[in-house]
Order: C-alpha cells, then sequence, then structure tokens
C-alpha cells in the first residue's frame, strides 16, 4: 500500500482542482507548524505530507499516474522490489518522481497566488441609498439619473417563480464587523395595495462570505395581476480590500521588507478590520527566508458557525535586496555572515 494523496488532503478519488486546492489550504493551515507548537514535530511531518499529496494531485501528468498505478508507480518501483516498466503497477517508461519540494515553499507560493486572484469582485448594478434600480419589466427608473434598467425578467407567466437578483459591494470591514445596508427598491403593482417604493434593509452577520444570499420574499414587481410578486434577493460580494486579502476565514497580508530586517528581525504594524482600528504589532524574531509565512492565530475572519472563533492571519513577504553595496560594505558583511 503506498500513500494515499487524497485521504491526506481528506478529499475524494473524483475531487476536481478547485475542490483539491480548497482541501490543500484547508490542511495545510490546519496542521502548519508555526500553529502546533506543542505537537511540532507531529505537525511538521503532516504538513510536509501535506505539501506532496498537492503536488502529486495538482499535476495533471503526476495525478493522471497516480491514480493508474499508485505510489509505487509514481515513483518507479513496482508493488515489493525489482519492478520494471511495463509491469503491474509501474507505468510504462517508468515514470521517476520524488518529493523533494520545500512545503513552506509550497504554502507561500499557494497563498501570494492568493493575492492575484479575485474573491468576486466585480462592479454592481447600484450602490447603497445613493443609486434606485429597476426590477423586473420596469422601463427604467424615469427622471433618476442613477436609476439602472434591469432587463432579463419579463413579466410573462414562467418568471413568475423567477426572482429579482443583484449583487450587493460590501467592504471587508462590513464583512467583519457586520452591518445593515438600506436599499430602495422601486416596483410595479396592478392589483397589490403597496407604495411604489420601498426600503430593505440588509443585515450584514459578521463574517459571512462572497455568495452568501438574503432574500425579501414579495418586493419586486407583480407579476401581471396575479397579486403575486416577484422576491428580491441580494447576492453579497467583496470588494477588493487594498490591505488584505480574504481566503474562507482567514486574511491574507503582504509586505515588503529590507533584506536587513530578514536577517536581524523585525515588528510591523498591521490596522484590523476592526470598527475601532485596531493596530496589531507583529513580531517576527525569525529570519525571513523567501519562503517564510508568518501565522497569526485568531487575527482572520469572524466565523459564522462558532461565536468568538476567528480564522487567521497569514502574513508573507518580498524581502528587497539594497541596488549597491560599497566595497566597504562588501567585506563587513563577508567578515560577519557564515558561507
Amino acid at each position: 500500500m503506498g500513500k494515499d494523496y487524497y485521504g491526506v488532503l481528506g478529499v475524494g478519488k473524483d475531487a476536481g482542482q478547485d475542490e483539491i486546492k480548497k482541501a490543500y489550504r484547508r490542511a495545510a493551515l490546519k496542521w502548519h507548524p508555526d500553529k502546533n507548537q506543542e505537537n511540532r514535530a507531529e505537525a511538521e511531518e503532516k504538513f510536509k505530507d501535506i505539501a506532496e499529496a498537492y503536488d502529486v494531485l495538482s499535476d495533471p501528468e503526476k495525478k493522471t499516474i497516480y491514480d493508474r498505478y499508485g505510489e509505487e508507480g509514481l515513483k518507479g518501483g513496482a508493488p515489493g522490489s525489482g519492478g520494471h516498466a511495463g509491469e503491474e503497477g509501474v507505468p510504462p517508461g517508468g515514470f521517476h518522481y520524488q518529493f523533494s519540494g520545500d512545503p513552506n515553499d509550497i504554502f507561500s507560493r499557494f497563498f501570494k497566488d492568493s493575492f492575484q486572484r479575485s474573491s468576486s469582485f466585480g462592479d454592481t448594478p447600484f450602490e447603497d441609498m445613493f443609486g434606485m434600480f429597476g426590477q423586473g419589466g420596469m422601463g427604467g427608473m424615469g427622471g433618476m439619473g442613477s436609476g439602472m434598467r434591469m432587463g432579463g425578467m419579463g413579466m410573462g407567466g414562467s418568471q413568475a417563480s423567477r426572482p429579482a437578483v443583484f449583487d450587493l459591494q460590501c467592504s471587508l470591514e462590513d464583512l467583519y464587523n457586520g452591518a445593515t445596508k438600506k436599499m430602495k427598491v422601486k416596483r410595479s403593482s396592478a392589483s397589490l395595495s403597496r407604495d411604489a417604493e420601498a426600503v430593505l434593509e440588509v443585515t450584514i452577520k459578521p463574517g459571512w462570505k462572497a455568495g452568501t444570499k438574503v432574500t425579501f420574499p414579495g418586493e419586486g414587481d407583480e407579476i401581471g395581476s396575479s397579486g403575486k410578486a416577484q422576491d428580491v434577493v441580494f447576492v453579497i460580494r467583496e470588494k477588493r480590500h487594498p490591505v488584505f486579502t480574504r481566503e474562507g476565514s482567514n486574511l491574507l497580508h503582504h509586505r515588503q521588507i529590507p533584506l536587513v530586517d530578514a536577517l536581524t528581525g523585525f515588528k510591523i504594524d498591521v490596522k484590523m478590520l476592526d470598527s475601532s482600528e485596531r493596530i496589531l504589532r507583529v513580531n517576527v524574531r525569525d529570519m525571513v527566508s523567501p519562503n517564510y509565512t508568518k501565522v497569526v492565530k485568531g487575527e482572520g475572519m469572524p466565523s459564522t458557525r462558532e461565536k468568538g472563533v476567528k480564522g487567521d492571519l497569514i502574513i508573507t513577504f518580498d524581502i528587497v535586496y539594497p541596488k549597491s553595496l560599497s566595497e566597504e560594505q562588501k567585506e563587513k558583511i563577508k567578515a560577519v555572515l557564515p558561507r
């Protein structure tokens, strides 16, 4: 029996790449050695296994060979000993894989890549109370310059059960602290006795994620003269933040530091998302390599499932090297640093 890479990540053999990435993120954060000081040796071993599993399953060629031949075939040997290419358990031509990567490097690169990905960013068709939107078959906003003309909802019979769906842009501060958004809607009515406009209050709870839906039953356009109206659904979207990127319940932060700090230790102040604009001071006493990642437990986003529980703050670094050194400086560095 070889290693069960799927079991290491906690996914099924039919898992797609998105599921594999999510599984790696969960497992790597759970077993990161910085988070497991009391059982660091065990965490380091698991952290390495998780990195190896991800290295294989995220690579289409390695994954295909592993799925067919298992770990023994992937690493060029048959079940038992003395295997040769073409035998059972060994891929034709012989495939020799050996995990030699640095688990910290894989972890660091994985989360650095997150800064290049969007987290459901996009333009919203309206803004809080400063804009009004039409719904269903309404033809514009009549005199409201900021109004939006909405299409695709129609007034026909089969459309009656379709809600009017709109994105609601929220800042990370909104999603961290909770907030209330007041949305003004204008709706058509044929037989219903109600105001032509309504203000809907969307209560955002701390920890909500992009994609969360809030439904207001019967607040949209009346369908014909049936006495029934469309539901209005707001879908939470996350605005891009200048300081943090969100990954699940974790917050990612990236900093540039000079080489001297990377070698000698330093402190950084991070302005957090609290309504009090709390400043978190992070002390880094380790020597920072390009693969170094600092995990600060409990300083991420609030959990919607467990009161008082938060994710982690994950800080990655870019080391800025000096552009030039004098000969005297070079000699001093040579005298101090070991080769």
